[in-house]
Parts: C-alpha cells; sequence; structure tokens
C-alpha cells in the first residue's frame, strides 16, 4: 500500500497530471484561458506521430516474434470483450437507454492514446522498460470495441447496417492511420532513422504533453459543467470502477503473455482506458441517437482524470507487485 501511495504521489506532482489540473481548474472556473482548436489538433498530431515512429524503432530493434502476435491477438479480443462488460454493468447499475449505453461501452473498449503516452513517459521516467510493440496493440484495439457497440445496437432494434461511410470512420480514423503509419516508418527505417530526428521527437515530446493535457484538462472541465444534469450516480461510478475492471483483465492478460512489468503496465492502462477521440467520432456516424453529453463526460471527465492521477499509479504498483519488477 504504501508504494502505490508513494507512487500516486509523485505522479500527483509531476509536470504532467498539474498542468492537466491546471486546465480544469481553469475551465470550472470558468476562466477565459483557452488552447486554440488548430494549435490544440498539432499537437495530438505530434503526440500520435511520436509515440507511433519510437514504437515502430523499439520494433526495428527488438524484431518480430510470436508474442509480439499474440499481444496484438489479445488487444482485439479485449477490445471487443470489454463493451460487452461494460454495457452489462451500464445497463445494471445506471438508467442510461440501450443506445447510450452501448455508445459508452464502445469508449471503455477502445482506448485513450494520451492516457497510455502519459504512462509510457512515467515508465520512462522511472527507467523501467516495455515492449515498443505495445504501440501497435494500442492501434489494434481501436476497432473492435466499436464493431461491438453496434452489434449490442443492433441485437436490441432488429438490425443496424453498416454502410460504407461507417466502415470508412472506423478503418480509416486519422488518429488510426497516423499511429500505424508512423510506427511503420520508424519501424523501417529503425534506430536510424530516430538518429535523423532525435531532436524533434525525443527532447520536446513531454513538454507538448504537458501542453496538451492542459487542454485536455479544459475540455474535461467543460464537459463536467455541462453533463452534470444527465449522468446519475450509477453512471458516474461507473466511471471510476469500470477502469480498475478493464486494469484486472489487463494485468491478467500481460501476465500470461509474459510481457515485461512495464509491458504489463501498459495493457492495464489499455484496458483501463476509454477513447474519446476515434470512437466520438465513430459514433457521431453510428449512433447519432447518442448523447454525446453521456459518453464524453464518462471518458474524458471522469475515467481520464482517475486514470491519470490515481489509475495509473494503481496499475504500475500491481504490474510490479505481480512481475517482481
Amino acid at each position: 500500500m504504501d508504494g502505490i501511495l508513494s507512487l500516486a504521489g509523485s505522479n500527483l506532482i509531476s509536470p504532467i497530471v498539474l498542468s492537466f489540473a491546471l486546465g480544469l481548474f481553469a475551465a470550472l472556473a470558468r476562466s477565459d484561458l483557452t488552447v486554440p482548436e488548430a494549435v490544440a489538433k498539432g499537437m495530438s498530431l505530434y503526440l500520435l506521430f511520436a509515440i507511433g515512429f519510437k514504437g515502430g524503432v523499439a520494433v526495428a530493434s527488438h524484431g518480430i516474434d510470436a508474442k509480439l502476435g499474440l499481444s496484438l491477438l489479445a488487444g482485439v479480443v479485449l477490445s471487443a470483450a470489454l463493451p460487452l462488460i461494460a454495457f452489462a454493468m451500464l445497463r445494471a447499475i445506471s438508467n442510461l437507454s440501450a443506445t447510450d449505453a452501448a455508445a459508452v461501452a464502445a469508449h471503455y473498449g477502445s482506448i485513450s492514446i494520451v492516457t497510455f503516452v502519459a504512462a509510457s513517459s512515467i515508465l520512462e521516467g522511472r527507467g523501467i522498460a516495455y515492449e515498443g510493440y505495445m504501440v501497435a496493440v494500442a492501434a489494434a484495439m481501436e476497432a473492435p470495441a466499436i464493431l461491438s457497440a453496434l452489434w449490442l445496437v443492433a441485437r436490441g432494434s432488429g438490425g443496424r447496417k453498416m454502410d460504407a461511410g461507417l466502415w470508412h470512420e472506423i478503418l480509416l480514423n486519422g488518429s488510426i492511420v497516423l499511429l500505424l503509419g508512423s510506427f511503420l516508418i520508424g519501424w523501417i527505417t529503425g534506430p536510424a532513422g530516430l538518429a535523423q530526428i532525435d531532436s524533434f521527437i525525443v527532447a520536446p515530446f513531454k513538454g507538448v504533453l504537458c501542453l496538451f493535457l492542459l487542454d485536455m484538462g479544459l475540455v474535461a472541465g467543460r464537459g463536467l459543467r455541462s453533463g452534470r444534469h444527465v449522468l446519475g450516480a450509477g453512471a458516474l461510478a461507473f466511471g471510476v470502477i469500470m477502469p480498475v475492471v478493464g486494469a484486472g483483465l489487463g494485468l491478467a492478460t500481460g501476465m500470461l503473455l509474459g510481457l515485461s512489468s512495464g509491458g504489463v503496465t501498459l495493457m492495464a492502462v489499455l484496458c483501463a482506458s476509454a477513447s474519446y477521440i476515434a470512437v466520438p467520432a465513430a459514433m457521431r456516424v453510428a449512433l447519432p441517437e447518442a448523447n454525446p453529453a453521456v459518453y464524453l463526460t464518462l471518458s474524458l471527465g471522469v475515467t481520464f482524470p482517475f486514470n491519470l492521477t490515481l489509475g495509473i499509479p494503481l496499475y504500475m504498483a500491481a504490474a510490479m507487485a505481480l512481475t517482481g519488477g
């Protein structure tokens, strides 16, 4: 317990978390602090490219083996299964409609790349190694959750067609394309390629992440202000309980795969996180009748801050205890 509290304490006073807290405070206090949309989009593109590229370089250095293939398969299975658990939980403890519950469930099967990046940065800051191909696992976990959510809705509505526009939104979402594309570039060019752009994607990374999380805090605070009237106690409790459930499955899966302590941590973080970029874009097309105030407030306003402040240290401590790291 002391180890968990120590990790949580050091994480709470890190620049990454404090930047998010500043944005959250500013939004709740109704400050006029804003980050221009174009700047926020640029920072998002930078972070996706940097983490994908570095992951590809790590795979080029490590090589492809059976563990990589099994990890990708496990990620896909978990992404498809987690929405089923989330949907059942929401229907049991909240008053959300089946459509809203399915839309929320999709977010909790998919992943938050920013939570993944934050966890990766914390691991690197502590000198804890992890498998570079975990970024490929993250990319693989984006789409299956959306398909599971649509199946849940179709099961209760007599069928829902998957048109070309929806498939395009799911498979060619910009964040997935950039993450996978930069991963392939890093994999092809290897350490020599990283050396060429090291000063661009390594040194400035944490500074850009702090500014991005400042913006995320602003967005989360505004979401909490606008969405508090549509969420009951059950739904809010779900936003904290579901990440812990997902993390438990991620920890067990990481151990079965024989991942390093850092890899087990990241598998838990991926299963505990909730998307607020790729899945909301797909839900606007697939389930326009679902209420964005519900799924965005839960994923970004409740689960994201929980994971950033308490969840990541908890999952890391559990992974260290299980692996003896």
